[in-house]
C-alpha cells in the first residue's frame, strides 16, 4: 500500500486530491497538512511514501520545506504556479515530479503517484514544456542540436523517433504528437516505447531530461 500525505492550505483542494486517490488501487491518503511546518511534522509522524506538496501556503511555503520533506518522502509538487524558475528550483531541490492544477486529470494524478513511489519522475505536459524552455534558454541552440545529434547516433534513434522526442519535449500529449506528425496515436505510442527502450529510461520525464541535456 502506497501511503500519501496531502499538503495544501485549501481544504477543498485537499478533499479533491483525496477523492481522486480514493479510486486508485494500492494508494491510501494517510494524513493531511495545511502548511509547510505542519507538513514536516506529519511526515515525521506517518512517514508517507509520497507527499503531494503545494507551494503557496502560509507559515512556510512548499519550497522552504522541500529539502526536509524530500528526506522523509518522495515529493510530488502539485500547485497552480507554472513559473519556470519555481519549477527548476523545485526539481533541483529534490521534487520527483511537478503537476500544475488545471493541467491534469484524476487518472494522471494516480499514475504520477505510482511513478514517484516507484522512484521515477513525472512532469505534467505544462511543467515539461516550461522546464524544456528554461533549459533551452540556458544553452545555445547550436550546442543543444549538437548534443541531440550525438544522442541520435549513440542510441541509434531514427529521424521519426527524433521528431517524436522533439514534440514530447515541447510537452505535447500522444494525441497532439500524432496530429502534428500525421500519425495514429497507436503509432506514436509504439515510437515512444522504442525510444524509451533505446535510451534506457522508464518514462516521459526521463526521456525529456536526457534529450534536453539535463541528465
Amino acid at each position: 500500500m502506497i501511503s500519501v500525505l496531502v499538503v495544501d492550505d485549501n481544504p477543498i483542494v485537499r478533499a479533491a486530491l483525496r477523492g481522486y486517490l480514493d479510486g486508485v488501487d494500492g494508494v491510501r491518503v494517510v494524513a493531511e497538512a495545511a502548511d509547510g511546518h505542519e507538513a514536516v511534522a506529519r511526515a515525521r509522524e506517518v512517514r508517507p511514501a509520497v507527499t503531494l506538496l503545494d507551494h503557496r501556503m502560509p507559515v512556510a511555503d512548499g519550497l522552504s520545506v522541500l529539502g526536509e520533506l524530500s528526506r522523509l518522502s518522495d515529493v510530488l509538487v502539485i500547485t497552480s504556479d507554472a513559473d519556470p524558475g519555481l519549477i527548476g528550483r523545485m526539481l533541483r531541490g529534490g521534487a520527483r515530479g511537478y503537476l500544475v492544477h488545471g493541467a491534469f486529470d484524476p487518472g494522471e494524478l494516480g499514475r504520477a503517484v505510482l511513478a514517484v513511489a516507484a522512484g521515477h519522475g513525472w512532469l505534467s505536459p505544462v511543467a515539461a514544456a516550461v522546464a524544456t524552455r528554461t533549459v533551452r534558454a540556458q544553452a545555445s541552440r547550436e550546442d543543444l542540436a549538437q548534443r541531440q545529434e550525438e544522442t541520435l547516433t549513440r542510441f541509434r534513434l531514427t529521424r521519426r523517433e527524433k521528431d517524436v522526442l522533439d514534440l514530447l519535449a515541447e510537452g505535447l500529449s500522444n494525441a497532439a504528437i500524432a496530429h502534428r506528425l500525421l500519425l495514429t496515436e497507436k503509432t506514436v505510442k509504439n515510437h515512444l516505447h522504442h525510444v524509451f527502450t533505446k535510451l534506457g529510461v522508464r518514462g516521459r520525464m526521463e526521456a525529456v531530461l536526457l534529450w534536453t541535456g539535463r541528465r
